[in-house]
């Protein structure tokens, strides 16, 4: 591979303005969302006692999640040693810092008191996967920091092996916690699964790569550089195989579902008889968000750059769905509060509790992408994250 050159953005051009000003209008009314649901209350939402982690959660979820999985462009350069994807590095550390802060503000701003995160700051009660959660998402954000330290200031290049193993410990840790959040509450039959910790790491990679995908041809298209075929196969390529295997966790969390008598109603009622959430399972989640994408990148349209950003969207859409039949589906599926017993009460017992997204819940999960993009915006002009070139004579250390 030839010797890279990075070079900002620049700063002070029509287009750098436009942009800063979408994503920070996008930013701005998911702030202002926000206000309104804790100035009114959460009864203008669509949550209840039932549905307590609604539309913004699935967002924020959506980034944190891909956030481990945009660090994976860099983990493969350092850890794994590949250096074709050693200029496409430092991006994919910034961006991972980007998409968790993104899904931690809207995480936030989601909690009705955001004040009361100084509580989880200061009080720490470690039998709660909730406080470890707390420590792993800070404790990314400066790991990934150094990591680009190291990539970034040549005195330090030396160390980058080592940062970016931690790193790349550090974020399997991450997105396990986040999986566990879930796979700890054996109180839900959609939850109680040692399948989610796992599911969760390699949903991350694709979602994260898929996003990569997007900011990386976005950004060279509109700074008009050059981006050679070669690199824009070997990742469409990667997306396909983390595509496939979401897939096949899928099958397997379905099929585990169905063998034990304990689950076998929250896979039924997810394939067959969930409504909304078997609409977005089958039509979003596997025919939009992985079956459409799967022909996209390996069909004849494979090396088409616009249907590789097609696919790469449909896997953002796809998911999303995903986490909503998880986390609001997995909420909205009756309780058993006496397993092989009947219970009748006036508290909706045994019945599917109704859920249905607000517009401030939707406003505010899309500021979460809006940071994220203002953020990414205002990274590339201020440092050298972008190479100057990836064209195929760069890119291609097997090139002439």
């Amino acid at each position: 591979m030839k010797k890279l050159h990075f070079l900002e953005v620049e700063g002070n051009t029509k287009g750098f303005y436009t942009f800063l000003g979408l994503f920070g209008l996008i930013s701005l009314i998911g702030i202002l969302s926000a206000y309104y649901m804790e100035h009114h209350g959460h009864w203008v939402t669509g949550m209840s006692n039932q549905v307590v982690w609604g539309t913004p959660h699935v967002f924020a979820i959506f980034l944190i999640v891909a956030a481990s999985g945009a660090l994976n462009v860099a983990s493969i350069s350092s850890v794994f040693a590949k250096t074709a994807y050693k200029p496409l590095a430092r991006l994919s550390g910034m961006l991972a810092m980007a998409l968790l802060a993104g899904g931690l503000v809207v995480l936030l701003l989601d909690l009705g008191r955001p004040d009361r995160l100084i509580v989880a700051m200061t009080k720490f009660n470690f039998t709660s996967i909730f406080t470890w959660n707390i420590i792993l998402y800070s404790g990314f954000m400066g790991i990934v920091g150094i990591y680009l330290w190291t990539m970034m200031d040549r005195p330090y290049n030396s160390l980058t092996k080592k940062a970016g193993m931690v790193a790349f410990i550090w974020r399997l840790i991450l997105t396990t916690g986040t999986g566990s959040i879930f796979g700890f509450l054996i109180s839900r039959e959609a939850y109680d699964s040692a399948l989610l910790a796992p599911m969760f790491i390699i949903m991350s990679f694709s979602f994260g790569l898929a996003f990569f995908m997007l900011v990386l041809m976005g950004s060279f298209k509109y700074t008009q550089r050059e981006l050679g075929d070669y690199t824009v196969n070997r990742l469409k390529n990667l997306l396909g195989v983390f595509v496939a295997a979401v897939l096949y966790f899928v099958v397997i969390y379905h099929l585990t579902n169905l063998y034990s008598a304990d689950h076998r109603g929250i896979s039924a009622f997810v394939l067959a008889g969930g409504g909304i959430y078997t609409f977005l399972f089958w039509v979003v989640q596997i025919v939009l968000g992985s079956l459409l994408p799967l022909f996209l990148l390996y069909g004849p349209t494979g090396k088409n750059r616009t249907m590789i950003g097609l696919a790469s969207a449909l896997i953002i859409l796809g998911g999303l769905a995903q986490l909503y039949i998880i986390i609001v589906g997995g909420q909205a599926y009756p309780m058993q509060m006496f397993p092989g017993m009947e219970v009748s009460s006036s508290f909706y017992d045994g019945m599917v509790a109704s859920y249905a997204p607000s517009l401030p819940e939707i406003l505010l999960g899309l500021g979460g992408f809006g940071v994220t993009l203002l953020l990414v915006t205002m990274a590339v002009a201020a440092l050298k994250f972008l190479p100057a070139s990836l064209a195929d004579a760069v890119a291609d250390p097997h090139g002439k």
